[in-house]
């Protein structure tokens, strides 16, 4: 396996300042970036660049460097599958080249086109998600969202292309607010938004007709992993007979729930949720911060996928066709 004989993958837009390991490292642990698949991205982008200028002596240290770097990424977030779903890709085109017998040039190599093919595949998922997603919507649709999700977004957008006269209300999704940016993203993009707090979802939900949310996670079920408040979003479209559409990139299916394995909820800080004032002054007040929920299938309408509308019960034949890169 000579190094002349591996292409070098397109490069592509560059979506984040370059920085190292640690430094993604940190920006993911402490929720800087939003939005499962750009997660992801930063991932594979921060394994790319440390690839480029990864030194060793052989193929082994080599391959061994730069798995430890993708293992540290991995363990930023336990439960957007996104992350160790897109490192794992990348990983899967190291390994590949080292056991194949490929020199130092060529595991890094292999790294950084497995790294670019992954984020333009990932960046093209969100916008082929938008064009089926926005099929499926009518003319003067008036949907509500949970969070901040790239692929929900591109739904919206492309159905507001399309010149349907969308309408949307945003709920705030507490206690990042990360309602907030979605929000402000579609009213600059020209679509007729409102912004809601999270509590008044059933006031609204008298007004709308689809819930178009987001995706963290997808176990072997169809069950949803997302942003905490989502499974009550969800039932309350249910209860009140409005469509409850994910759109969800198929790399966030989370392969350990094959084998049975409970997907792991994240907990955050308490100051989240209270300032450190509150808390030192009320010290027998415990707190729980859960991050994501876990919405049941039975509560979903279907999965708007870049492979196109899956229904939950047919998760797990997507998870068959992928389970290569695991």
């Amino acid at each position: 396996m000579g190094v002349e004989t591996l292409k070098v993958a397109k490069e592509p837009k560059q979506e984040f300042t370059i920085m190292s390991v640690d430094d993604a490292f940190t920006t993911l642990q402490e929720m800087r970036v939003h939005g499962a698949g750009r997660i992801a991205r930063l991932a594979a982008q921060a394994l790319r660049d440390y690839a480029k200028d990864v030194k060793a002596p052989n193929p082994k240290e080599c391959w061994h460097a730069i798995l430890k770097a993708g293992e540290k990424l991995k363990s930023a977030r336990p439960t957007a599958v996104s992350l160790p779903n897109g490192v794992n890709y990348v990983l899967y085109g190291s390994r590949t080249a080292f056991e194949s017998g490929g020199s130092v040039e060529d595991i890094r190599q292999a790294t950084i086109n497995a790294a670019n093919d992954f984020i333009l595949s990932s960046t093209d998922a969100v916008r082929q998600i938008g064009e089926i997603g926005a099929k499926r919507l009518k003319n003067g649709d008036t949907i509500i969202t949970h969070c901040n999700s790239e692929a929900a977004m591109s739904v919206m957008k492309k159905a507001h292309d399309m010149g349907k006269g969308i309408k949307v209300y945003c709920d705030e999704t507490r206690p990042k607010f990360q309602g907030h940016k979605t929000a402000a993203a579609l009213a600059a993009y020209g679509i007729d938004t409102t912004l809601i707090i999270d509590s008044a979802c059933r006031f609204f939900m008298d007004k709308a007709d689809r819930v178009v949310v987001g995706c963290d996670a997808i176990s072997v079920n169809g069950a949803l992993v997302n942003k905490v408040g989502t499974s009550q979003v969800a039932v309350l479209a249910h209860e009140a007979r409005v469509n409850f559409w994910v759109a969800a990139e198929t790399y966030k299916i989370d392969f350990k729930t094959i084998m049975g394995e409970l997907v792991d909820i994240e907990e955050r800080d308490p100051t989240e949720i209270a300032s450190k004032e509150w808390i030192t002054k009320n010290p027998k007040v415990k707190f729980n911060n859960p991050v994501f929920d876990i919405t049941a299938p039975e509560y979903i309408d279907f999965y708007i996928t870049e492979k196109g509308i899956v229904p939950p019960a047919g998760i797990y034949s997507v998870m068959k066709d992928l389970y290569q890169y695991r």
